[in-house]
């Protein structure tokens, strides 16, 4: 069958002195030496230039060449890289990060074949100040250990790979038409010192557009400030109202000066601005304004990134690409794939001022990886557990409740009930010891319904703490290493699937950003008049729970807290329900 044939022509490939592409690919192109090695004719007219392609579907080469190359964007190297059974992305990688003439690199991806070169790979173009965007295939794909915990369900292959792109700054991109945009928007070759967006258009109802996609994006668009808007004022009508984004309708112009860069010169002065977005039709298209106005001048006067981007997608011409080019304005097309391409500028440029950090040895001690001894090793740096009781039997759990102090919570101790919740191995609030010794009873006999050869080791009486509950868990991606699950805890965690993922290690201030990805958030700084939580101790626990794995890694291959119980502000967390998956082996 093909595997076998696949092996077979592998092995032959290792005897040979020589790197081989694909099979199942159809070709390559490199654009300077005019190596025109694949089938469709307008490949092999190519001038060259700074965007290298590698792609693992064959056809989708020529679509993209063609609909880049229509925008103004000239290639390096274009390849079809196939089933990759000698060279693979990370050789691909590795050579253009080399290559003088390439200055960034998109991906169309498959599948990883070698995670580890290709995440060495991706530190080297991260170096080197070389963007990587990406296209992966595969979102829906479930986890191989989904089935271990409830972090395990949440944190999918896709999700994985994600994580994986934002430690080493990998762009990633929901479709081809938004990698055109994101790799317009690097063509100018500047990067920003911070994410804050300014952005000036002649349109009402752009404005609103603008504010539905950049809240929707997460982007930051600053008030202006007071200096801004008073040099602003001069080129608009009386009654403007100056804000950003700004609507500028007809600007009037001041000394006989273009009123929009003078305009975009202003924002680009403001401190408070990082990004200039100028929404305009390219040079040449219809209600183009832009053709004689001053762009060069405007771009002289700043360093930060200035971006022009139209309203919706347009057809564009021999004229305005010219103009692209001589003035190093690129004008890109629809207002939500710029504001992604904005975004994406801060993102690489915020991963490239970082080091990546490396994994530390594992150094701890295998005896405090279950158990009691878990529960007090997490205790001794910071995840303390609720004060608990163990018992060996119904009567004994009563016991237990009453020493650890009513109202309590009691679960069953059962190689069986890993996910308690789910075989109703949990009860909230007993008030006395006939209620808990009933519960017991009947956590038994449900267990046993369920699982007639479960085994009960016995029960837990733990205090009732109250606070919002938080998934935490750490784990050992088979693809990309160990990472981390931050997200909303408690029974609903699958089905909500509002968390965020790194890989380890972790600081608080990435901690901090995971925590603005999750809606959850909004419940642990107060909802509807509802306490703050002590979201410090919260990240000092997940920070704390990371560095406990990689520690323990050795031994285990899974850890989570859930729920990770959150109280208010100064009142710390309690690990509730801890779960260790050991490594198998």
């Amino acid at each position: 069958d093909s595997i076998a044939r696949g092996e077979k022509f592998k092995k032959f490939l290792a005897t040979l002195d020589v790197a081989v592409i694909g099979p199942n690919c159809m070709g390559s192109v490199g654009v300077r030496q005019r190596l025109y090695m694949y089938p469709h004719t307008h490949v092999a007219k190519l001038d060259p230039g700074p965007v290298a392609l590698v792609t693992q579907s064959g056809g989708t080469l020529s679509y993209v060449v063609k609909s880049f190359t229509e925008r103004g964007l000239k290639f390096s190297y274009a390849i079809s890289s196939g089933n990759e059974l000698d060279l693979d992305l990370a050789d691909y990688v590795n050579f253009l990060v080399d290559d003088e003439g390439t200055r960034q690199i998109i991906l169309f991806i498959e599948g990883i074949r070698d995670p580890a070169a290709f995440m060495l790979a991706a530190g080297r173009a991260l170096a080197a100040g070389k963007p990587l965007i990406a296209i992966k295939t595969g979102r829906s794909q479930k986890s191989r250990d989904a089935a271990q915990s409830h972090s395990g369900a949440v944190a999918g292959d896709y999700a994985a790979f994600l994580a994986m792109c934002e430690r080493y700054g990998i762009i990633t991109v929901e479709s081809l038409e938004d990698m055109l945009e994101v790799t317009l928007a690097f063509q100018q070759g500047r990067l920003p010192k911070g994410p804050a967006i300014a952005f000036m258009t002649t349109s009402g109802g752009t404005v609103d557009l603008l504010h539905d996609y950049t809240d929707a994006e997460g982007a930051v668009v600053p008030e202006l400030g007071p200096e801004t808007v008073e040099a602003i004022r001069p080129h608009l009508p009386p009654d403007t109202p100056i804000r950003n984004p700004i609507d500028t309708g007809a600007p009037v112009g001041a000394s006989g000066r273009s009123a929009p860069v003078e305009i975009c010169k202003a924002f680009a002065r403001d401190p408070g601005v990082d990004i200039v977005g100028w929404c305009i039709n390219m040079p040449g298209t219809a209600r183009a304004t832009g053709a004689d106005e001053p762009v060069k001048e405007l771009l002289a006067a700043t360093d930060k990134p200035v971006i022009a981007f139209a309203r919706m997608a347009h057809q564009v011409n021999p004229d305005g690409l010219a103009a692209q080019a001589d003035t190093n304005l690129w004008y890109l097309q629809g207002l939500l794939p710029a504001v992604r391409a904005m975004n994406a500028l801060w993102f690489f440029a915020e991963r490239a001022a970082r080091s990546l950090p490396a994994l530390p040895v594992a150094g701890g001690n295998q005896a405090d990886c279950s158990g009691a001894a878990l529960e007090a090793a997490l205790g001794r740096v910071g995840l303390c557990a609720p004060a608990t009781a163990r018992a060996g039997d119904a009567a004994e759990a009563a016991e237990a409740a009453a020493k650890v102090g009513f109202p309590v919570a009691l679960k069953i101790v059962s190689p069986q009930a890993s996910h308690k919740t789910e075989v109703g191995g949990v009860s909230l609030g007993l008030m006395d010891a006939a209620a808990v010794e009933a519960a017991a009873a009947s956590m038994a006999e449900r267990l046993k319904a369920v699982n007639p050869s479960a085994v009960i080791e016995g029960y837990l009486a733990q205090e009732m703490v109250s606070g919002v509950e938080i998934l935490v868990g750490a784990r050992d991606d088979p693809l990309y290493g160990p990472m981390i699950v931050l997200g909303a805890g408690g029974v609903m965690v699958e089905l909500v699937r509002d968390v965020a993922i790194r890989l380890l290690p972790v600081t608080k201030g990435d901690v901090r950003a995971m925590l603005k990805e999750l809606r959850v958030t909004d419940l642990l700084q107060g909802f509807r008049g509802g306490a703050a939580c002590d979201v410090h101790a919260l990240v000092d626990a997940v920070v704390a729970l990371g560095d406990f794995y990689l520690d323990h890694r050795e031994w285990l291959a899974d850890i989570e807290i859930n729920p990770l119980m959150v109280g208010p502000a100064g009142k710390g967390v309690r690990a509730v329900d801890i779960r260790a998956v050991p490594r198998a082996g």
